[in-house]
């Protein structure tokens, strides 16, 4: 029996498909449709076992259900596939920043705005002292246009007062979300997309799974003012930072905003 000689092409191939299952694994990772992914990877496997030992019949019924499921794979996986090319995206513009900068003149860098983290900082601990529910996402590079479509637009400077208003028990706006890009308020009342994760603590409401949700899809900081406890939680990359402190949001928004 000839072996098969395997040539650099052949381990980068390998490689390559390698590091894309490992991608959608994260991607799928805490989410509801994990135990199906695994089953498909073990269903390649098999599959690529027949048609090495070239067995005819199985390799038909293999062929028919991969042409078959493929459609169907489309639809199961049709969100976390457009959350995977949407993160993909994001971190090719990351990647571009340099470019950007580059050929910023000096008088436009000056000229822009900085968060005006303390104001945030004061709204949300104002909020929490009187159990004032919020949900305000910070955009970073992402394009949150989807999103705010979906409610009403603002487009004002940020204030601490007007940030508490547009959350006040009695607001119109007060159920959706704020949404802030360009250092403005952008719009408010808008309608995010609430996280499917299994692993999401049952005390935690819907405010926490938009939250989580947004954080999923984007790059957003999203701040999360509880309107039954009064704790302020963050959502960052997937994953919560729960019960801060002002001081600890502060910080943490000094460092996340400045990336």
């Amino acid at each position: 029996m000839m072996g098969y000689a395997i040539g650099f092409k052949d381990i980068l191939d390998i490689f390559l498909v390698a590091v894309l299952f490992y991608q959608l694994y994260r991607l799928v990772r805490g989410t509801g449709v994990t135990n199906i992914f695994v089953g498909l990877i073990f269903f390649l496997l098999v599959w690529c076992v027949v048609k090495y030992f070239d067995m005819t019949l199985l390799s038909m019924i293999f062929d028919a259900v991969i042409n078959v499921g493929a459609i169907a794979l489309i639809i199961l996986f049709q969100s976390e596939i457009r959350n995977f090319f949407a993160k993909l995206g994001s971190r090719n513009l990351t990647q571009m920043q340099w470019l950007k900068r580059i050929f910023r003149s000096k008088k436009k860098k000056d000229e822009e705005l900085e968060f005006p983290i303390m104001k945030m900082v004061l709204a949300c601990r104002n909020m929490a002292k009187t159990k004032t529910g919020a949900l305000i996402v910070i955009g970073r590079k992402s394009n949150l246009d989807d999103y705010i479509n979906t409610g009403d637009i603002v487009n004002a400077d940020i204030n601490t007062r007007l940030v508490e208003n547009i959350f006040f028990k009695n607001s119109p706006l007060h159920d959706g979300a704020m949404i802030i890009t360009n250092n403005r308020i952008t719009a408010a009342g808008c309608i995010l997309p609430v996280s499917r994760n299994p692993q999401i603590p049952r005390h935690l409401g819907l405010r926490h799974r938009s939250a989580l949700g947004i954080s999923e899809n984007t790059d957003a900081v999203t701040i999360i003012v509880s309107e039954e406890t009064g704790t302020i939680s963050l959502a960052i990359d997937s994953n919560y930072i729960l019960n801060v402190t002002p001081e600890e949001l502060e910080r943490i928004l000094s460092e996340k905003l400045q990336e």
